[in-house]
């Protein structure tokens, strides 16, 4: 199974300086490409398929342009691949018609972010625990922050520049996942806002409320932001200091989601939660804030990929299934609950009270045992 380990790594300036020749010949044989086959596709000639790309790249072009051959060969190459996949699956969308057609863009020099993919072969990658160095293409052995070890063949690497000017390097590796050992236990929760996660038993996961904690003073360095000159060095100092808040914020998001999902994954054989319709959800323009800062969706997928590496069960009920509505004890559907401001109630038929959103996630639960039978 394929599985990503990404690592901070510190490169020092002669590798930064190789690194920044590396993403920005990428970006050109990019654009490059693309250009070409924009001009093909206008002039009505035969789409250039990813390996004609690549011969000419090879054949002609580095000869050329000999400033391409400083740089890993396998960046050049990715890059032409990228933009082939991106350019058949244009293509692709026009012609179902489900999704939505977005045409392959030109890659700006301008951008903060950047990034290139270099595949594994002749030990061209290697990663060192003890000396907490990683060995890549060109760069030879860089300091990193190697805080996980792996036991598999490395496939590829992917080095990445984020707006902050830190440096990442993601190595796609090919391990077998071993599965944890089974147990009795079950959950199934309901997601919310106030309350990041419900159990069936009661228990309450406060949201943290990333963004909103951090919000007024991500706008005060907005503020000072756009108070400086464009391409002055104050300028690019202070919008470091904004990318790094808005990089603050998203780490602490993930490292939430991230313990949270596993939690729950190591202690539990059934997973059941609802099946939200958050891009329906999103459009309400006053939760929609509130609803990407819980990145509800993220947090679904984690539990989805890690529910099959490690041979657990996760659910997803239907998103109309009425699970505040009905009485976990007697089954009594109460639709005057429709109504969201009503967080407890008691049931007419049994005389139970409940709180709203630990009743539906005990249906919740109810409803994915009856599914999985």
């Amino acid at each position: 199974m394929l599985r990503a380990y990404k690592y901070r790594i510190y490169p020092d300036e002669t590798q930064k300086v190789q690194l920044a020749k590396t993403f920005g010949c990428a970006r050109f044989v990019y654009n490059y490409y693309l250009d070409k086959k924009i001009k093909g596709y206008e002039n009505g000639e035969k789409s250039i398929s990813k390996i004609d790309c690549n011969n000419h790249l090879n054949r002609e072009l580095k000869k050329e342009l000999i400033w391409l051959k400083e740089v890993d060969k396998f960046a050049l190459t990715n890059a032409i691949y990228n933009l082939d996949e991106a350019y058949q699956n244009f293509f692709r969308r026009v012609k179902t018609g489900k999704d939505k057609a977005g045409f392959p863009k030109f890659k700006s020099r301008h951008s903060n972010r950047f990034s290139y993919k270099s595949n594994s072969t002749n030990n061209n990658i290697e990663v060192d625990y003890a000396k907490n160095k990683i060995k890549l293409p060109k760069l030879k052995w860089c300091d990193a922050k190697v805080h996980r070890e792996f036991d598999g063949e490395i496939k590829s690497a992917t080095i990445s520049q984020n707006p902050s000017e830190r440096y990442f390097v993601s190595i796609l590796v090919d391990e077998k996942i071993k599965e944890l050992p089974k147990t009795n236990k079950e959950i199934g929760f309901d997601l919310g806002l106030s309350q990041f996660l419900i159990e069936n038993n009661g228990n309450k996961i406060p949201n943290p409320k990333h963004l909103s904690k951090n919000e007024r003073k991500l706008a005060k360095l907005q503020r000072q932001l756009a108070k400086k000159q464009k391409s002055s060095k104050n300028r690019n100092k202070m919008r470091i200091k904004v990318a790094r808040l808005h990089e603050k914020i998203t780490d602490t998001r993930k490292d939430f989601l991230h313990k949270l999902s596993s939690q729950i994954i190591n202690e539990n054989q059934v997973i059941v939660s609802e099946d939200i319709n958050i891009s329906g959800i999103i459009k309400n323009q006053r939760l929609a804030k509130a609803i990407s800062d819980a990145s509800w969706s993220e947090f679904t997928r984690q539990l989805e990929y890690k529910a099959a590496w490690y041979g657990r069960t996760y659910i997803k009920i239907d998103r109309f299934y009425p699970s505040s509505q009905i009485c976990s004890n007697c089954g009594f559907k109460n639709i005057e609950l429709k109504n969201l401001k009503i967080r407890d109630w008691t049931c007419e038929s049994c005389g139970s009270h409940h709180d709203r959103d630990i009743n539906a996630s005990q249906n919740i639960l109810k409803e994915g045992k009856r599914m999985l039978a």
